[in-house]
């Protein structure tokens, strides 16, 4: 694999000195971050608290990010101190671990009890003596609701209500074909929503630790997921909204659609984007068939850094408990992955305005609690690609779903044989 060849090559000019070789008293270290964050903030916090340390943020686009780190770790030189790695995208660089610190070898055992089992164990490598990063936030799903179209249907409105009444997929069909029937609207705004509800659950997906490819065997997640997005396709019930779009942001706003698979991390796009909606949403918790995780990070330490006994001090305080129920509270709204905020007041007590004065901040950390441990593989996002971009293909070109996910698989097979 290129790679691992370039990798390789690149070792010799690995340029990693211990902290003391710092030659003065000033350590400045080189942040790579992406998405929405509070860590600029905290960051300057940390400079106050820690005189003589520097932190340059860095943000980019999420896959401007992740491929300018790649590059930068092929080449041997130019990567950060410290790089934020999407959970998606972890498993591409376990296959360079001999360009990151083992989190190991500074002391991340003592803190792993502060973090949910399966959250930390999708940080290590598979033998489980090498840590990649510590965790920052995760992304448990629950249902967002429009009560509105629910009350419009016919349907109970209270969340412990819409809890009862949905607790298995074939519940979440009827309930989606009486909304449509009585409101004219979707149940879901796409395909591709339903489709995760069963894939970010999934503990074995497209491939096994070996790099073998499961999609073709019986009782595969993928291929039940795909199914139910087709099924439900087929029944009239999904929109074709694609999330992000502004086409799915005005339908957000306007109730458009009545439920959203969301994770947590939902909910500040919704404070800032979707106004009118305010109000009008509420959140219950999804079936145990359709719990699962989407999204989510971990703060790693290159191998070419200088300084990496500060770097990971300034990790290490950055995602504690109290740093993440900082980053929970801020505006970024990122959601702890460390069940020791769960009990912390400031937690419990959160009341969201907009969703009517319900308290959601325990139905996600509920959720949190029953994910199980996920492998993915470095090939699971270019792999997941090919399936949605059938999905579009079967919704939008009605195209034929079995030659869909055939052409997928052939596709799929011709990445992984590169």
């Amino acid at each position: 694999m290129m790679f691992l060849v370039v990798f390789a090559l690149s070792a010799c000019s690995d340029k990693g000195k211990s902290s003391s070789e710092a030659k003065d008293g000033d350590v400045t270290l080189n942040f790579w971050i992406f998405g929405a964050t509070n860590y600029e903030e905290m960051a300057k916090e940390y400079e106050k608290e820690h005189p003589g340390v520097k932190i340059k943020v860095k943000t980019s686009e999420t896959d401007d990010h992740h491929n300018s780190l790649f590059t930068a770790l092929s080449a041997g030189s130019g990567a950060p101190d410290i790089a934020m790695l999407e959970i998606d995208q972890l498993d591409r660089f376990k296959e360079a671990q001999d360009r990151f610190t083992n989190l190991y070898d500074l002391g991340a055992k003592d803190i792993e009890d502060q973090y949910l089992d399966w959250k930390w164990q999708i940080g290590e490598n598979n033998d489980g003596d090498f840590l990649f990063g510590l965790p920052t936030d995760i992304g448990p799903k629950a249902m967002f609701y429009r009560t509105d179209l629910f009350e419009e249907a016919g349907l109970p409105t209270e969340p412990d209500e819409v809890e009862k009444l949905i607790q298995s997929k074939k519940d979440f069909i009827q309930v989606g074909e009486q909304i449509k029937d009585k409101t004219g609207k979707p149940f879901l705004d796409s395909m591709e929503m339903a489709y995760r509800a069963i894939i970010d659950g999934a503990e074995k997906s497209f491939f096994d630790e070996a790099g073998n490819l499961l999609i073709e065997e019986p009782g595969n997640a993928v291929r039940e997921a795909y199914d139910l997005a087709v099924d439900l396709n087929e029944r009239g019930i999904i929109g074709e909204y694609d999330m992000w779009t502004p086409e799915w942001g005005n339908a957000v706003n306007n109730g458009d659609f009545a439920a959203e698979l969301g994770a947590a991390w939902l909910k500040g796009w919704m404070f800032d984007n979707a106004p009118d909606a305010s109000g009008h949403f509420r959140i219950a918790t999804l079936p145990t068939e359709f719990a699962g995780n989407w999204g989510g990070s971990y703060i790693s330490i290159p191998k070419e850094t200088e300084h990496a006994e500060e770097a990971y001090e300034f990790v290490k305080w950055l995602v504690s408990p109290d740093g993440q129920l900082t980053s929970f509270t801020s505006d970024a709204g990122l959601f702890p992955s460390s069940p020791v905020v769960y009990e912390m007041e400031e937690f419990k007590n959160i009341e969201d305005e907009f969703f009517g004065g319900q308290s959601t901040s325990q139905y996600f950390a509920n959720a949190a609690q029953d994910i199980s441990f996920v492998y993915k593989g470095p090939k699971y996002k270019a792999a997941n690609d090919e399936v949605l971009n059938a999905m579009k293909n079967v919704q939008q070109q009605n195209a034929d779903p079995e030659k869909e996910w055939d052409e997928a698989v052939k596709r799929i097979k011709d990445l992984i044989n590169r």
